[in-house]
């Protein structure tokens, strides 16, 4: 057998008992360069007794090339010849692991791990993460990051590559996204060493000079520290400073869209908004920061809704008429409990949600649209595109159709990268 042995920051001290007991009887022992300087004087003592007795002595050699250690490692195995492979955290993790199991029988490889450094993070902030996400960007380009970032994961682990910026280029890239006022930054060095380092670091603080090349990222989600409403700008708020649904973060109207929406609603300075599949009421919200003399109703079917918009437009310093979690459909319809509520026939309406009612609800929402109104419907497909579009023009309204793509761009070492955001089609409407 071959043992594979998994080592933290900590090297050779933090081994278990068991561990120790493998490597001293190994006959050979393949081990990072790292570890070598730390096997040097316990290898020493050992080759002195072997000596002493005349056996042979330990073979030692450097796994830092792995692919030139498989000659030596068959050899090992045909003698039968005690063999340990020092390797870091979890060898099947990112390791040595998946190498030895394409070139030796996986009957003859007996793995060890050590906590990942994963582990090691998590356990030293005390935060469980059985909800955690990671990504490598260990010679990869940094775009999927931008992406993982858009789906707003409750916890990200990012293992940094320190030769294409590190954490320097985690902190870009959730700056660029918008979301940094949305994730604790905590920076973890040199994990199981005796002088490992972890710290929260603010949005403005300046990465430690001394950062070890050895370190990982993890972006904790939290809601974002209120800001004074009077120090936001007027619209085209970031991401990260509204308050999402904890079980489906991400969903929500991005920047760019928003902008693009709001613009399209032509909002009047007075007059009745509906905000239908308002979601956590970003664009009906930012509508009444530039309009605060609209009515904004936003309608939510999603439980706890409600709660959630009432503390996106505190934050914003705004006051919506009125904030229902129901069904669209059922409010607005013909006799529906929306003539019970009062619910007043709007002079701009968005249309975000409605799923496989979207046609109805469109339907509904032309029977009650004021003269001169404007109705407005982001879209993901040319089949809703369509569809939508034909009941418009059946309906007489003026149709404008426009596709929005955007890419949001992160400075990074060697320049700018652009990674892209979903494409969404604008369907518009006017009376």
């Amino acid at each position: 057998m071959i043992d594979v042995i998994g080592t933290d920051a900590a090297g050779l001290s933090a081994l278990p008992p068991a561990a120790l007991a493998l490597l001293r009887r190994a006959r050979l022992v393949a081990a990072p360069s790292r570890l070598l300087v730390e096997l040097e004087p316990w290898l020493a003592e050992r080759q002195e007794r072997q000596q002493s007795a005349g056996s042979p002595p330990v073979q030692v050699l450097s796994s830092d090339r792995p692919e030139q250690l498989m000659p030596a490692l068959r050899a090992a195995l045909a003698a039968g010849r005690a063999t340990v492979l020092l390797a870091s955290g979890d060898p099947l993790w990112f390791g040595i692991g998946r190498l030895l199991l394409q070139h030796l029988p996986a009957d003859q490889l007996r793995f060890h791990p050590a906590p990942s450094s994963l582990q090691l993070a998590f356990a030293r902030l005390g935060r469980p993460w059985q909800d955690a996400s990671w990504i490598s960007l260990h010679g990869r380009e940094p775009e999927p990051l931008a992406r993982r970032l858009q789906e707003r994961p409750a916890a990200l682990a990012v293992l940094t590559d320190p030769g294409r910026g590190g954490a320097e280029t985690v902190r870009r890239i959730l700056r660029a996204s918008g979301l940094e006022p949305a994730y604790g930054f905590w920076l973890c060095e040199r994990l199981g060493h005796p002088a490992e380092r972890v710290q929260r670091l603010a949005p403005a603080a300046p990465l430690p000079p001394d950062l070890d090349p050895l370190h990982l990222v993890l972006l904790i989600a939290e809601p974002p520290v209120p800001t004074a409403p009077a120090g936001l700008p007027l619209f085209g708020l970031e991401d990260g400073l509204f308050v999402q649904h904890d079980d489906r973060p991400g969903l929500m109207t991005k920047r760019e869209v928003r902008i693009q929406l709001l613009a399209d609603l032509e909002l009047p300075e007075r007059g009745v908004l509906w905000d239908l599949g308002a979601g956590v009421g970003s664009v009906g919200l930012e509508a009444l920061r530039l309009r605060p003399g609209l009515e904004l109703w936003a309608v939510e079917r999603r439980g706890g809704s409600a709660a959630l918009i009432a503390a996106n437009a505190a934050r914003l310093g705004v006051q919506p008429a009125a904030v229902l979690e129901a069904e669209a459909l059922d409010l607005i319809g013909a006799g529906s409990a929306g003539r019970e509520l009062s619910l007043p026939d709007p002079d701009r309406v968005l249309i975000g949600g409605g799923g496989r009612q979207r046609l109805a609800l469109l339907q509904a929402v032309l029977a009650r649209l004021r003269p001169g109104g404007v109705v407005v419907m982001p879209l993901a497909t040319v089949e809703a595109l369509a569809r939508l579009r034909q009941e418009l023009e059946h309906a007489g309204l003026e149709v404008r159709v426009v596709q929005l793509q955007a890419w949001r761009g992160a400075a990074l070492a060697d320049g700018t990268r652009l990674a892209p955001l979903n494409p969404v089609l604008v369907l518009k409407g006017r009376r």
